[in-house]
Protein backbone atom coordinates (compact mmCIF):
# COMPACT_ATOMS: atom_id res chain seq x y z
CA UNK A 1 0.00 0.00 0.00
CA UNK A 2 1.34 3.42 -1.00
CA UNK A 3 2.06 5.80 1.87
CA UNK A 4 0.03 9.01 1.65
CA UNK A 5 2.06 11.98 2.86
CA UNK A 6 0.86 15.35 4.13
CA UNK A 7 3.45 18.03 4.89
CA UNK A 8 2.40 20.73 7.35
CA UNK A 9 4.31 24.00 7.34
CA UNK A 10 3.95 27.13 9.45
CA UNK A 11 5.86 29.72 11.38
CA UNK A 12 7.19 28.96 14.87
CA UNK A 13 4.18 29.39 17.12
CA UNK A 14 1.67 28.63 14.35
CA UNK A 15 0.45 25.56 16.24
CA UNK A 16 1.11 23.13 13.37
CA UNK A 17 2.54 20.42 15.63
CA UNK A 18 -0.40 20.58 18.05
CA UNK A 19 -2.94 20.53 15.21
CA UNK A 20 -1.37 17.50 13.54
CA UNK A 21 -0.95 15.57 16.80
CA UNK A 22 -4.63 16.04 17.71
CA UNK A 23 -5.77 14.79 14.30
CA UNK A 24 -3.47 11.76 14.46
CA UNK A 25 -4.74 11.05 17.96
CA UNK A 26 -8.30 10.91 16.67
CA UNK A 27 -7.38 8.48 13.90
CA UNK A 28 -4.68 6.36 15.55
CA UNK A 29 -5.39 3.29 13.41
CA UNK A 30 -4.96 5.12 10.12
CA UNK A 31 -2.90 8.30 10.66
CA UNK A 32 0.49 8.86 12.28
CA UNK A 33 2.11 12.22 12.96
CA UNK A 34 5.79 13.08 13.10
CA UNK A 35 7.33 16.46 13.88
CA UNK A 36 10.76 16.98 12.41
CA UNK A 37 11.61 19.08 15.45
CA UNK A 38 10.53 16.34 17.87
CA UNK A 39 12.41 13.66 15.93
CA UNK A 40 15.58 15.74 15.99
CA UNK A 41 15.19 16.56 19.68
CA UNK A 42 14.77 12.85 20.46
CA UNK A 43 18.15 12.26 18.85
CA UNK A 44 19.60 15.09 20.94
CA UNK A 45 18.20 13.60 24.17
CA UNK A 46 19.77 10.25 23.33
CA UNK A 47 23.18 11.80 23.96
CA UNK A 48 24.66 10.45 20.72
CA UNK A 49 27.37 12.27 18.79
CA UNK A 50 24.82 12.97 16.06
CA UNK A 51 22.49 14.35 18.71
CA UNK A 52 25.19 16.71 19.99
CA UNK A 53 25.74 17.97 16.46
CA UNK A 54 22.02 18.51 15.93
CA UNK A 55 21.74 20.32 19.27
CA UNK A 56 24.27 22.91 18.15
CA UNK A 57 22.13 23.84 15.17
CA UNK A 58 18.78 23.85 17.03
CA UNK A 59 20.13 25.94 19.91
CA UNK A 60 21.18 28.66 17.46
CA UNK A 61 17.93 28.49 15.49
CA UNK A 62 19.80 27.27 12.42
CA UNK A 63 18.83 24.62 9.88
CA UNK A 64 20.03 21.09 10.53
CA UNK A 65 22.13 19.79 7.57
CA UNK A 66 20.08 18.45 4.67
CA UNK A 67 21.42 14.90 4.73
CA UNK A 68 20.40 14.49 8.38
CA UNK A 69 16.93 15.88 7.70
CA UNK A 70 16.37 13.72 4.63
CA UNK A 71 17.45 10.53 6.37
CA UNK A 72 15.07 11.35 9.23
CA UNK A 73 12.12 12.14 6.95
CA UNK A 74 12.35 9.20 4.55
CA UNK A 75 13.04 6.70 7.34
CA UNK A 76 10.00 7.93 9.27
CA UNK A 77 7.70 7.63 6.26
CA UNK A 78 8.83 4.16 5.22
CA UNK A 79 8.66 2.82 8.76
CA UNK A 80 5.35 4.46 9.62
CA UNK A 81 2.81 2.05 11.17
CA UNK A 82 -0.04 3.56 9.11
CA UNK A 83 -0.65 4.41 5.46
CA UNK A 84 -1.25 8.11 6.15
CA UNK A 85 1.65 10.17 7.45
CA UNK A 86 1.57 13.77 8.68
CA UNK A 87 4.95 15.48 8.95
CA UNK A 88 5.20 19.03 10.23
CA UNK A 89 8.10 21.43 10.01
CA UNK A 90 9.22 20.36 6.55
CA UNK A 91 10.34 21.75 4.15
CA UNK A 92 12.03 24.75 5.75
CA UNK A 93 14.17 25.67 2.77
CA UNK A 94 14.05 25.58 -1.01
CA UNK A 95 16.91 23.09 -0.93
CA UNK A 96 14.93 20.77 1.36
CA UNK A 97 11.88 21.12 -0.88
CA UNK A 98 13.73 20.16 -4.05
CA UNK A 99 15.60 17.33 -2.31
CA UNK A 100 12.33 15.75 -1.18
CA UNK A 101 10.72 16.33 -4.58
CA UNK A 102 13.54 14.44 -6.33
CA UNK A 103 13.24 11.53 -3.91
CA UNK A 104 9.44 11.36 -4.24
CA UNK A 105 9.75 11.31 -8.04
CA UNK A 106 11.61 8.01 -7.68
CA UNK A 107 9.62 6.60 -4.75
CA UNK A 108 6.65 4.60 -5.99
CA UNK A 109 5.64 3.76 -2.41
CA UNK A 110 5.12 7.37 -1.30
CA UNK A 111 2.57 9.90 -2.58
CA UNK A 112 2.66 13.54 -1.51
CA UNK A 113 -1.06 14.32 -1.19
CA UNK A 114 -0.85 17.91 0.01
CA UNK A 115 1.22 20.61 1.69
CA UNK A 116 -0.82 22.38 4.37
CA UNK A 117 0.29 25.85 5.44
CA UNK A 118 -0.97 26.98 8.85
CA UNK A 119 -0.76 30.74 8.34
CA UNK A 120 -0.28 33.23 11.21
CA UNK A 121 1.16 36.74 11.41
CA UNK A 122 4.58 37.37 12.93
CA UNK A 123 2.91 39.22 15.81
CA UNK A 124 0.68 36.26 16.72
CA UNK A 125 3.57 33.82 16.37
CA UNK A 126 5.80 35.89 18.66
CA UNK A 127 3.11 36.29 21.31
CA UNK A 128 2.51 32.55 21.36
CA UNK A 129 6.21 31.68 21.57
CA UNK A 130 6.92 34.17 24.35
CA UNK A 131 3.80 33.06 26.20
CA UNK A 132 4.88 29.43 25.94
CA UNK A 133 8.34 30.31 27.28
CA UNK A 134 6.89 32.31 30.20
CA UNK A 135 4.55 29.49 31.25
CA UNK A 136 7.02 26.63 30.86
CA UNK A 137 8.76 25.23 33.94
CA UNK A 138 11.75 24.37 31.77
CA UNK A 139 12.33 26.84 28.93
CA UNK A 140 13.41 25.28 25.64
CA UNK A 141 16.71 26.59 24.30
CA UNK A 142 14.97 27.82 21.13
CA UNK A 143 12.20 29.74 22.99
CA UNK A 144 13.77 33.20 23.34
CA UNK A 145 13.11 36.52 21.60
CA UNK A 146 16.41 36.55 19.73
CA UNK A 147 16.11 32.96 18.57
CA UNK A 148 12.45 33.53 17.62
CA UNK A 149 13.37 36.26 15.14
CA UNK A 150 16.18 34.10 13.76
CA UNK A 151 13.73 31.23 13.25
CA UNK A 152 11.12 33.54 11.69
CA UNK A 153 13.70 34.80 9.19
CA UNK A 154 14.66 31.23 8.31
CA UNK A 155 10.99 30.40 7.80
CA UNK A 156 9.90 33.48 5.85
CA UNK A 157 12.91 33.90 3.55
CA UNK A 158 12.14 30.87 1.32
CA UNK A 159 8.39 30.84 1.98
CA UNK A 160 7.22 32.58 -1.20
CA UNK A 161 9.25 30.24 -3.41
CA UNK A 162 7.98 27.19 -1.51
CA UNK A 163 4.39 28.41 -1.81
CA UNK A 164 4.77 29.03 -5.56
CA UNK A 165 6.35 25.61 -6.12
CA UNK A 166 3.49 23.72 -4.46
CA UNK A 167 0.79 25.97 -5.92
CA UNK A 168 2.03 25.04 -9.41
CA UNK A 169 1.73 21.39 -8.41
CA UNK A 170 -1.77 22.07 -7.06
CA UNK A 171 -0.69 20.77 -3.66
CA UNK A 172 -0.84 23.83 -1.38
CA UNK A 173 -3.71 24.24 1.08
CA UNK A 174 -3.70 27.34 3.33
CA UNK A 175 -5.46 27.29 6.70
CA UNK A 176 -6.01 30.33 8.91
CA UNK A 177 -4.05 29.56 12.07
CA UNK A 178 -5.19 32.59 14.07
CA UNK A 179 -8.57 31.14 15.04
CA UNK A 180 -9.45 28.89 17.97
CA UNK A 181 -7.74 25.52 18.16
CA UNK A 182 -11.01 23.65 17.64
CA UNK A 183 -11.81 25.47 14.40
CA UNK A 184 -8.31 25.05 13.00
CA UNK A 185 -8.16 21.34 13.81
CA UNK A 186 -11.65 20.72 12.44
CA UNK A 187 -10.83 22.37 9.10
CA UNK A 188 -7.50 20.57 8.77
CA UNK A 189 -9.00 17.23 9.78
CA UNK A 190 -11.86 17.60 7.31
CA UNK A 191 -9.42 18.45 4.53
CA UNK A 192 -7.17 15.45 5.26
CA UNK A 193 -10.04 13.01 5.66
CA UNK A 194 -11.75 14.14 2.44
CA UNK A 195 -8.46 13.79 0.56
CA UNK A 196 -8.03 10.21 1.70
CA UNK A 197 -11.46 8.70 2.21
CA UNK A 198 -14.90 9.12 0.66
CA UNK A 199 -16.92 12.07 2.00
CA UNK A 200 -19.56 9.76 3.50
CA UNK A 201 -17.00 8.44 5.98
CA UNK A 202 -16.47 11.96 7.28
CA UNK A 203 -20.21 12.12 8.07
CA UNK A 204 -19.78 9.06 10.29
CA UNK A 205 -16.90 10.68 12.20
CA UNK A 206 -18.97 13.58 13.50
Amino acid sequence: MKKKLFLIIGAPGSGKTTDASIIAGRHMESIVHYSTGDMLREEVSSGSELGKTIDGFIAQGELVPLDIIMDTIISAIKNAPTDVVLIDGYPRSVEQMHALDKILDKEEEIELVSVIEVRVSEYVAKERILGRAAEAEVVRSDDSVEIFFDRMKIYTTPLEEIQTFYIKKDLLEVIDGERTLDLIVKEMEMFIVNKIWKPKIWCNVY
